[in-house]
């Protein structure tokens, strides 16, 4: 007999344990897309994630010998502390499997949620890995399995999120955009809203690396991913639910995919939207939001997003800001090619002109050309083009590197080495001041004998830039030099005898 989702999302015991979270107007958001942008904040629950939801209201209509035998699931991190925290609400022993690439705050929390009813398991690099395993140990030990998306109680549980939703916003809603890993969450959503307000678009959104539910949907048949990218941690499933792929084929509207940098832009938008820091998975929804709002070109459209977790390792921030300004689209990334003759420099920094450059990488390599590795402030996609064309038109051989991901990743960390041409080079670190000017004001004020072998400037966000520049110059002028620095007036350091830079650089 079909299930009644409509009714069980209805009837749905997931407040014991879960509350109704706040749906959050995103202002700059909603002024950069055109459109009216609601985030509906499941980061807000007490596990930092919507997960509670499901898996408590599974637990909580298992039976009585069920719940004394004990239960086991397989999670990718979220779902793992809804079970925990349900377990020891209803002091039901637990064992939980999660991948070995689970980060170290999910497992933590884990940990913690669960007190002695949870049993921690490390098993396999994926989801599907933890979950062949669970699988194993749940015969063996006669457990009973609390599925992360692939059970009607867990989806019901999920579908709570929509019923709040439309209970806080009764208006008009172009589009619902809802993150999916198994599809638990959008199954859950979906039911609901096209039973309630069928004109509202349910929207998925997956990661290009990560898109089970979007190749199954197109072949019409669940397909198995061989391997699944590991950033969204929380959506990394190889192959879809049953259930959830019966009613995403039936109720979901479209699926959207975007990648890494979109990723990281979305999780700056939330911070900056809410000062909450959500985790790539609980992003996903917000970089599908605007991608699909860019594509159909919608404006004073109301559309939703779920943030749906904030389990985020803290030393993944480093990351997501180094990408997040070019999944923005406000940074362009070029290798650039100039003479490599006194003058040059300048003329380069001349033809950028007014616009802001974020990162200079540069070691002296050739006698006849200078490579440089320079990031450049934008104000979107097509900024790149009109950027690359005037490099161009001054003579430089320019290439864009923005959607390079060798260039984004690692080349613009290995730019420098050691040189054969960097004889009597010495080394000096600055601190300018982090406006525009500061760096032109340095190259004009250079003695005009002297020569840069190296610069490396990376903007981190500080009110001071971290510099670094090798200067080669006639050992007769060290006056001059110093003359110069004092007139320059920034902070510096002569690291010329620094023992890092013997062994890789001098």
């Amino acid at each position: 007999m079909p299930v009644d989702y409509l009714k069980k999302i209805l009837n749905a015991r997931v407040y014991d344990v879960a509350r109704e979270t706040t749906l959050q107007e995103a202002g700059a958001l909603s002024e950069r897309t055109g459109n009216r942008v609601l985030l509906k904040r499941e980061d807000e629950q007490p596990v930092f994630s919507f997960k509670l939801r499901g898996a408590y209201n599974k637990m909580v209509n298992l039976s009585a010998a069920e719940l004394k035998r004990g239960v086991i699931a397989a999670s990718a991190g979220n779902h793992a502390q809804g079970v925990a925290l349900s377990a020891s609400r209803m002091r039901c022993k637990a064992v939980i499997v999660m991948p070995v690439t689970t980060p170290t705050v999910k497992v933590d929390a884990v940990a913690k949620y669960g007190g002695e009813w949870g049993q921690i398991v490390l098993v396999g690099d994926s989801y599907s890995d933890a979950y062949q395993h669970a699988i194993e140990l749940e015969k063996k030990k006669g457990l009973t399995f609390v599925h992360p998306f692939d059970d009607p109680d867990v989806i019901a549980g999920q579908g709570t999120v929509a019923m709040e939703i439309l209970h806080q916003h009764q208006g008009p809603i172009e589009a619902v955009f809802v993150a999916i890993g198994g599809g638990g969450l959008i199954s859950g959503i979906a039911s609901y809203i096209k039973a309630v307000r069928p004109e509202i678009k349910v929207i998925g959104v997956q990661t290009v690396d990560s898109d089970a539910m979007k190749r199954s949907l197109d072949a019409g048949k669940r397909v198995e991913l061989k391997d699944v990218g590991l950033f969204s941690d929380g959506t990394a499933v190889k192959l879809v639910g049953k259930e959830t792929f019966r009613l995403c084929r039936e109720l979901v509207d479209d699926i959207v995919l975007v990648g890494t940098d979109e990723l990281c832009a979305a999780i700056k938008d939330v911070f900056e939207g809410t000062r909450g820091i959500v985790e790539p998975a609980g992003a996903l929804a917000i970089a599908g939001l605007k991608a699909y709002a860019r594509r159909e070109k919608l404006r004073n459209k109301t559309l939703v997003g779920i943030t749906c977790g904030a389990n985020m390792n803290f030393d993944r921030l480093r990351f997501v800001a180094e990408r997040a300004e070019v999944g923005e689209q406000r940074e362009a990334l070029f290798a650039v090619t100039i003479p490599e003759a006194r003058g040059s420099l300048l003329h380069f920094c001349e033809t950028v002109g007014a616009r802001s450059v974020t990162e200079f990488n540069y070691r002296i390599s050739e006698q006849s050309a200078a490579h440089i590795f320079v990031g450049i402030s934008t104000l979107g996609e097509s900024d790149n083009r009109k950027i690359a064309a005037q490099f161009e038109k001054a003579g430089f051989a320019t290439l864009d590197l923005t959607h390079n991901e060798l260039g984004k990743m690692h080349i613009r960390h290995l730019v420098g080495g050691r040189s054969p041409l960097a004889a009597d080079e010495l080394l000096y670190r600055f601190e300018f001041p982090e406006r525009p000017g500061a760096l032109m004001r340095f190259l004009t004020s250079m003695p005009p004998n002297w020569n840069i072998s190296l610069f490396h400037y990376r903007n981190h966000g500080a009110d001071y830039a971290r510099i670094l520049v090798g200067l080669q110059g006639p050992k007769n002028e060290k006056g001059a030099l110093r003359a110069f620095l004092d007139k320059l007036g920034y902070p510096h350091w002569d690291e010329t005898g620094n023992p890092a830079y013997r062994l890789f650089l001098a």
